[in-house]
């Protein structure tokens, strides 16, 4: 097997509701903290959501080095460190200054085997080497030099000390240490093969009451913290599959528990889907939004940006809350590493505008009053007949013709009872959902679509729920003129901005300009007309796949 530098780089594999966080993004995150809270003997850092322990271990890291020549201190469990000692040093830290709550009792032995070297905190970790050793195939095949070459060259940290938890106070708790996870309040099951112990999903951090005293002191406020950061679970399945529509979001109630037990600075990776709400998440979107408190967000509309080979709907973010900070956000992109982010308020518009690029073009709309499109958008299902609506199979007296997603029917005129005007018209339509399964594996450099081609139909013809009316026109030149808009780039990029799932309505066009559809527009001709920035263009230029009305292979 080939040995990897790093194990938790080997967690970034990993597919579920629980996704493990890569060393890389751990240390982007911790990085968003101010510098001196390293060279600060007193904080205390929580990972209430820990799973392989990376972000305590990539803290220890920092705080090894930046409490280096601090003198003495007294920590909070009363006891005086030399911090110029490194053994004294690593034994305040671990005891005093860095703390998990796990995600079960799996993750809180790998914790633990992250932070202390052994999965019960109060084990010698030189003799449960060596006993797993001599437990093992190996131990019976290697020659004595080999055995000798093994055991130095896993000798692992000579600074921890196993007796550090063996105190008065984590009495009862000693095998923890300061990775907690309550055992004994889990429903377990066996499995078919009677071969595995299954736990039911228990997130001790996000339960009103729990009976393990020490996770119990944290909730309660009687532990305080100054950082709180983490990769919280994403959903938890509520009768369904366990994803899709039958996943329920839990990641936002990891946000609220860490909100109420006051800490300085919060930071944690989660979906991007509560930019826009949604299933149970429409209070928490409002009340985050307008949180003056958020200083930092990192977003990767592509999750496979941040981690590798899992693909999350709608993308991934971190975010850095700070207790004092009321002001702007500085809103990144992650997977562009030379954006120096946009300082702007996250409830400036509507819909959170995730694209800075956007974002200015939106702003320069809305200075300038420009008219949008959504003003002549129609809402869905404009002429009354649901999706399943077929109407005749064949021709008839006073019919017209009625498309729909399986071909073509008729229906008599009069039983159009909405938007009759409009029948006579040249109509232009979409369908009602965003192509491809919504684009969730597109990436920039294939191009978004965002549409399906556009369609003009003639006076006399209308169209089921199934497809959405742009624009009911006099002439054809109009209606070819609005269609041929609607292949451009700006008008979908800017449409792209306000999609929150797969399904379009007239909202979706808020950000679109209205034109004088008597004219034939390009590209170039709406890039002037908004006063778009070569920077500008051009990166609506990459992001967005050509389209064109010809039926080729891009249309």
């Amino acid at each position: 097997m080939k040995e990897s530098r790093d194990i938790l780089t080997l967690f970034e594999q990993l597919n579920s509701h629980e996704v493990f966080t890569p060393p890389r993004v751990a240390r982007d995150m911790l990085s968003l903290l101010p510098k001196d809270i390293w060279c600060d003997p007193s904080i205390r850092i929580l990972d209430p959501c820990v799973k392989s322990g990376v972000f305590l271990r990539e803290a220890l890291y920092l705080l090894i080095d930046g409490l280096a020549g601090k003198g003495k201190h007294v920590g909070h469990d009363g006891v005086e460190y030399d911090l110029n000692d490194g053994q004294q040093r690593m034994s305040h830290i671990l005891k005093n200054m860095l703390f998990g709550i796990a995600t079960s009792e799996l993750t809180g032995y790998i914790s633990r085997r992250t932070l202390y070297g052994v999965m019960e905190a109060n084990t010698d970790k030189q003799t449960a080497l060596i006993d797993a050793f001599e437990k093992s195939k190996s131990h019976k095949r290697w020659t004595e030099e080999e055995k000798v070459r093994f055991l130095v060259r896993n000798h692992f940290n000579e600074y921890y000390d196993h007796g550090l938890f063996n105190t008065p106070d984590y009495a009862g708790f000693e095998h923890e240490g300061n990775i907690f996870y309550p055992t004994g309040e889990v429903n377990k099951k066996v499995d078919d093969s009677d071969a595995f112990i299954i736990e039911d999903t228990y997130y001790p951090f996000i339960e009103e009451q729990v009976s393990h005293g020490k996770i119990q002191q944290i909730k309660d406020g009687q532990m305080k913290f100054d950082v709180v950061i983490g990769n919280p679970p994403y959903q938890i399945s509520d009768g369904g599959s366990g994803n899709g529509i039958s996943a329920k979001p839990v990641y936002h109630k990891f946000i609220a528990s860490a909100l109420s037990i006051n800490p300085k600075f919060i930071s944690m990776i989660v979906p991007s889907r509560w930019f826009a709400g949604g299933k149970g998440l429409n209070e928490f979107r409002s009340s985050m939004l307008s949180d003056r408190r958020f200083k930092v967000v990192v977003d990767y509309p592509n999750s496979k940006d941040c981690f590798p080979g899992v693909n999350i709907a709608g993308g991934v973010n971190y975010f850095l809350w700070d207790k004092t900070h009321n002001g702007q956000c500085c809103i990144k992109s992650g997977a562009n590493k030379l954006d120096k982010g946009s300082f702007r308020f996250m409830d400036e518009f509507d819909v959170f505008i995730r694209d800075n690029i956007a974002a200015q073009i939106v702003s320069k709309m809305r200075e300038e009053s420009m008219q949008v499109l959504s003003e002549q958008a129609f809402a869905r299902n404009p002429f009354g007949f649901d999706s399943k609506a077929r109407g005749n199979s064949v021709e008839f007296e006073g019919s017209i013709r009625l498309h729909h997603s399986q071909g073509l029917g008729f229906v008599d005129r009069k039983t159009v009872l909405k938007n009759t005007k409009c029948v006579d018209k040249f109509k232009v339509t979409i369908g009602k959902v965003v192509p491809s399964n919504g684009e969730v594996d597109v990436t920039p450099e294939k191009g978004y679509r965002v549409i399906t081609t556009p369609k003009i139909y003639m006076p006399g013809e209308i169209f089921t729920e199934s497809y959405l009316m742009l624009g009911a026109f006099d002439s054809m030149i109009e209606a070819e003129n609005f269609q041929y808009f609607m292949t451009q780039k700006i008008p979908r990029y800017l449409m792209k901005q306000t999609l929150t799932s797969m399904n379009i309505s007239k909202s979706n066009f808020d950000f679109v300009p209205l034109l004088d559809w008597h004219k034939k527009w390009t590209d170039d001709d709406v890039a002037k007309h908004l006063g778009l920035t070569d920077e500008q263009w051009e990166h609506i230029n990459y992001v967005m796949r050509p389209m064109f009305l010809d039926g080729g292979e891009n249309a």
